[in-house]
């Protein structure tokens, strides 16, 4: 007999049927036992009465024992899904240890500390909202990819081991590279800006970046997952911005059209996605100011963010905010200015519900000027010929942004830390598991 998901199960009700997966927990009223069954369906109650089935040995059974089920589905509106499995035979396919964790109990996320949750990732991992963080995780990557592919972008891998800084700074995990000083990628900025130089023009990329600072917060980690974008031929970087929102839109809507057991397990919904509301940074300066917020400087602090969010919520009715026209002192080296003010970059901020999560700008393309850029940063050109080169042979105007997987994942699902939207985390302090 073929197996079947637990989530099948109710289209089957009379029928005999097959499950595997593992037990999430056991109850017993007098001969009868009751075990919900978890695989990667969700989860299912499965019947064993004693006196039918004398030689299933239930004493025997634990919590998280993987086994191979079968039986007749029945309608049972109390129990998950409508409906339960009478069991007919019972096969021990792994016996399992006790687990460190309550994960068959509801609310794990709040009911145990984040440490405990990390160190025992592979099991905190089994329980079904952790593990719904993560499927709708995967829809997110879907959507940002679906929706770029859609706008001819094309998806690249470029290389994690790289011979110099994107941004510069003590930022960066160096390595040895057999007899040569290497760095893992802060990001794939250089890479995807020769790529639009290719031809290409327009491409994406998914993947890890790494980021030697020394935080030891809720909201960082040191390697994340970036999902980048560059595109060639745009007007200025509000065309980068427009990509975003649709970008945004369809990771939205690809969660609703594919998570929806997934949001109810964790009792949430989804943010509509219209469009998102742009102000400018001297804007953004004097609102805070009105708010009674911190507004000094060439950034906008974490309390400015989350001022600015609750303004945008209320006066504009969106979750999400576009700063744009950071100073350009702040922004990294390849960040275009404006023409009619050198001080004021075309580079924009993403914020969503009081976290800054994307970061883009319109670059320079300008070799002489991308060139007199690095200078004035204190870097040397020659260090990056091989970035140059793209340049020197002609350069469209182009743009690009990147988005923070876990901390827009965070910010999506209300988790307070971002290291749970992340399947192994890496911080100052863990290498493991």
């Amino acid at each position: 007999m073929d197996r079947i998901l637990s989530c099948e199960a109710g289209r089957s009700i009379g029928e005999p049927v097959r499950l595997s997966g593992w037990i999430h927990n056991i109850r017993s009223v007098g001969k009868v036992h009751f075990l919900i069954l978890r695989d990667r369906g969700g989860l299912i109650q499965a019947v064993i009465d004693a006196g039918e089935v004398p030689e299933i040995d239930v004493a025997r059974l634990g919590k998280e024992y993987v086994v191979d089920v079968e039986g007749v589905v029945a309608e049972e509106p109390r129990a998950p899904g409508g409906a339960e499995v009478r069991i007919r035979a019972l096969r021990v396919l792994a016996e399992a240890e006790e687990p460190p964790l309550e994960i068959n109990r509801p609310h794990v996320l709040r009911r145990t500390r984040v440490d405990s949750l990390l160190d025992h990732r592979p099991i905190s991992l089994r329980a079904p909202e952790i593990r719904a963080i993560f499927r709708i995780q995967s829809a997110l990557i879907r959507g940002f990819a679906e929706h770029l592919r859609s706008e001819g972008f094309t998806e690249i891998k470029t290389p994690k081991i790289v011979a110099t800084g994107t941004e510069g700074g003590a930022n960066l995990f160096e390595i040895r590279y057999f007899e040569r000083k290497a760095f893992l990628a802060q990001s794939p900025q250089f890479y995807k800006q020769m790529m639009v130089g290719s031809g290409l023009e327009r491409v994406f990329e998914i993947g890890p970046v790494f980021r030697a600072e020394k935080h030891e917060t809720s909201r960082h980690i040191n390697e994340y997952v970036s999902m980048d974008l560059e595109m060639g031929f745009i007007r200025d970087e509000h065309d980068v911005m427009d990509m975003q929102v649709g970008a945004i839109r369809r990771m939205i809507e690809c969660v609703a059209e594919t998570c929806g057991r997934e949001l109810a397990l964790l009792g949430l919904g989804v943010p509509a996605v219209v469009d998102i509301p742009r102000i400018p940074f001297s804007e953004a300066m004097d609102i805070l100011r009105r708010e009674g917020a911190y507004a000094s400087g060439n950034d906008i602090d974490p309390e400015g963010e989350r001022a600015l969010c609750r303004w945008s919520a209320r006066e504009r009715g969106s979750e999400f905010l576009h700063v744009f026209g950071y100073p350009i002192a702040q922004r990294p080296m390849y960040t275009l200015f404006r023409e009619d003010d050198p001080s004021v970059s075309r580079s924009f901020d993403l914020l969503f519900r009081g976290l800054e999560v994307t970061t883009g700008s319109q670059r320079i393309h300008r070799y002489d000027l991308l060139v007199e850029r690095i200078r004035a940063h204190g870097y040397d050109p020659a260090d990056f010929e091989y970035y140059l080169q793209a340049f020197r042979h002609g350069m469209p105007p182009h743009g690009g942004l990147a988005i923070g997987l876990e901390r827009f994942t965070a910010q999506l699902l209300r988790i307070p830390n971002v290291k749970l939207a992340t399947l192994f985390p890496r911080d100052r302090h863990r290498l493991t598991p």
